[in-house]
């Protein structure tokens, strides 16, 4: 477990440097994170290369026994780069190059971008790679599936589709273009979607565009990671992410990269009400999925945020401790705060470090000590891992499908996967976020909402998990698109009918509306969004819809399917429904509850195989007061503990 910051010398003075250098030792920094930003410092000409300054650096933390993990600079390339070839600009989907001026405009697929990131990458590494004080290597910065439809990328998209489809007859009849006179005659009139909203454009074209603007990105993150690799072979190599516009296929991007990196910042101001899904234990849960491993935060939030939008309050007290505890808590291994000193200069000078402009430490960097030393007393979860009985499933190209065609206001795709998720944590559970293509023979229990576009072999996955004994649930909008995001001409839920023994016999998308459902045991709870009405064949009513045309309708059902079970939730409901039912499905599969915990308590648990950690958050504004079925050791404070009184955002770990 380490604590680290991300610090960028270029922009402070050279005094600075020993003296912080000596601070963050001091304070407990194992980690600091340099160079992503500083390609015109490293380059100030082009082929004339300066890293004395960085030597400098990396000497003076390697003194100090502070690791670094050295960022490839490539996401800002100098401006001497733009004014010599501006062909390597993005183009917007308006036609119109990106203007510069802030970060990121680079052409990924652009060679002659390519050869001078690749220029730059070699030179870092010829000159660092022997370097023990490198522990890792960190490629571009928050990369995203960037839109760009500059010539190159439309002729590398139309190569790409050849590839795929084989011809343009075959593409004509994939993406259904006798609509609308779109069917293309030659490869020429293939374009990227434009300016105009996805949803009025070609559902088919705007999936494989998604598809192929991840692929070049991931393709751009491999060839940098193989130069590295060519001159170090055990180089750690890693990319920082994060849920953004253009979001990636992170399975993929991930792929040929030895760890995940995720860019942190849970909220400051949490919600009054208790429907919103702020806690940040879901977007945790679904790093350490993506390569069912451990994970890396690379940047965490230290200070007020403010640069992209006007300037938020200032974290509570407790929040930077507790924040940086919750991710540990969820896999995270190594926790790096952005930044050590709030800017004086640039856009982000109002996104705040640890240290605030005055350079005078204060009361975050007291609360960042405190953690540093608590951390430094959790050693004996470093070789403890997190197991889960329960998965959720994520879908990347169902996610971009459904933000591409909106199915009815108010429907969000990622919020069906975090209702279910705080509803397992209510009672304490692990929870895994994995690919549908991941082995699911090790869970009790797997959740897969709004499976929206199916490929064969995710749809076999589930009937093997079913078949072979599993529990699955599966929601509404599952089935509904075939791989080519084409709807299948079939009664819904299509592939999925025969495992959840029910058709849907019609759909009403209600929106913001409110109706009402009925469950088995007469408790009702308030849905909204979407209503299936469903038709068992074999499937047994779990819950009934209570008013409209369709009341005494299923809306949900459960069925048994060879040694397993399938339910399926027609509709989308307040997170008292999701609690209940998360309840039940524990029961049912035999998962430990932990029952009577207080709102905003979140338990994680960690084991090394022999004995288990439990972490305690209180993720609230209010202190709790947690009674322990037994005397338990904390961890933290070194005593035993009948019962837990947790202050807001305080965690405990104790040992069971």
């Amino acid at each position: 477990m380490r604590i680290g910051v991300d610090y960028y010398p270029e922009q402070w003075d050279r005094s600075l440097w020993e003296r912080d250098a000596e601070t963050m030792a001091r304070t407990g920094v194992k980690i600091v994170r340099l160079a992503e930003f500083a390609w015109s410092r490293l380059e100030p000409q082009d082929g004339v290369f300066n890293f004395e300054w960085l030597d400098d650096v990396i000497r003076i933390f390697s003194r100090f026994a502070i690791g670094i993990v050295l960022g490839i600079p490539t996401s800002c390339p100098p401006l001497w780069m733009y004014e010599q070839y501006p062909d390597i600009v993005q183009v917007n989907p308006d036609g119109k190059p990106k203007q510069l001026g802030i970060r990121g405009h680079r052409c990924l697929n652009n060679e002659t971008f390519r050869s001078y990131a690749r220029r730059i990458t070699e030179q870092m590494v010829r000159r660092y790679g022997s370097n023990q004080a490198v522990v890792a290597w960190q490629i571009d910065n928050e990369l995203e599936a960037y839109p760009c439809c500059c010539e190159t990328c439309k002729a590398k998209f139309r190569d790409w589709l050849i590839e795929k489809y084989g011809d343009v007859n075959t593409i004509n009849a994939a993406f259904g273009n006798s609509v609308w006179s779109g069917e293309y005659s030659s490869v020429t009139q293939i374009q990227p979607p434009n300016a105009y909203p996805l949803a009025w454009q070609n559902p088919t074209l705007n999936l494989d565009w998604f598809r192929f603007t991840s692929h070049s990105t991931n393709a751009f993150v491999r060839d940098i990671a193989l130069v590295i690799r060519k001159e170090v072979k055990r180089a750690l190599i890693t990319t920082n992410t994060w849920f953004c516009e253009n979001m990636p296929d992170f399975y993929k991007l991930f792929a040929d990269l030895d760890f995940v990196s995720y860019d942190n910042y849970p909220p400051i101001k949490l919600p009054a009400g208790t429907e919103q899904y702020y806690s940040h234990a879901f977007h945790l849960d679904f790093m350490r999925g993506v390569k069912e491993d451990l994970f890396w935060v690379m940047e965490q939030l230290s200070g007020p945020t403010g640069s992209w939008a006007p300037m938020s309050m200032t974290p509570r007290p407790g929040q930077i401790m507790g924040y940086a505890l919750q991710a540990m808590a969820h896999g995270a291994d190594t926790v790096v705060h952005f930044r050590w000193r709030t800017a004086v200069t640039g856009a982000e000078m109002h996104w705040h470090g640890i240290l605030d402009h005055s350079n005078v430490p204060n009361r975050r960097y007291n609360e960042f000590s405190e953690l540093c030393k608590a951390v430094s007393r959790l050693n004996i979860l470093d070789n403890t891992t997190i197991i889960s009985d329960i998965a959720i499933l994520y879908s990347p190209e169902s996610e971009f499908a459904l933000r591409a065609q909106p199915q009815v206001e108010g429907f969000y795709y990622l919020e069906q996967l975090m209702a279910f998720h705080r509803a397992f944590m209510r009672y304490g559970a692990n929870v895994d976020v994995v690919s549908p293509k991941t082995d699911l023979s090790g869970y009790k229990l797997v959740i897969a909402p709004a499976l929206y576009v199916n490929k064969p072999s995710v749809t076999e996955n589930l009937y093997r998990y079913v078949i072979k004994g599993g529990t699955l649930v599966l929601t509404n909008r599952s089935g509904v698109k075939n791989e080519y995001n084409n709807c299948i001409m079939d009664s819904l839920p299509t592939v999925f009918k025969e495992l959840i023994g029910a058709e849907i016999s019609e759909y009403d998308p209600i929106g913001n509306n409110e109706l009402s459902i009925r469950d088995f045991a007469g408790n009702e709870f308030v849905c909204r969004e979407w209503c299936d009405l469903l038709q068992p064949t074999t499937a047994k009513t779990y819950a009934e819809y209570n008013d409209g045309f369709y009341r005494c309708i299923p809306a949900v059902t459960m069925n048994r399917y060879c040694a397993g079970v399938t339910y399926y939730v027609g509709t989308v409901c307040e997170s008292d429904f999701y609690e209940s039912f998360a309840g039940n499905l524990m029961m049912q599969t035999g998962i430990p509850r932990l029952m009577g915990l207080p709102f905003g308590v979140e338990v994680t648990t960690r084991t090394n195989g022999r004995d288990e950690y439990i972490c305690f958050f209180n993720n609230s504004e209010k202190t709790v007061i947690i009674p322990l079925p037994k005397p338990m050791f904390s961890m933290i404070n070194s005593v035993g503990k009948d019962k837990l009184e947790l202050k807001p955002f305080e965690m405990e770990v104790v040992r069971k």
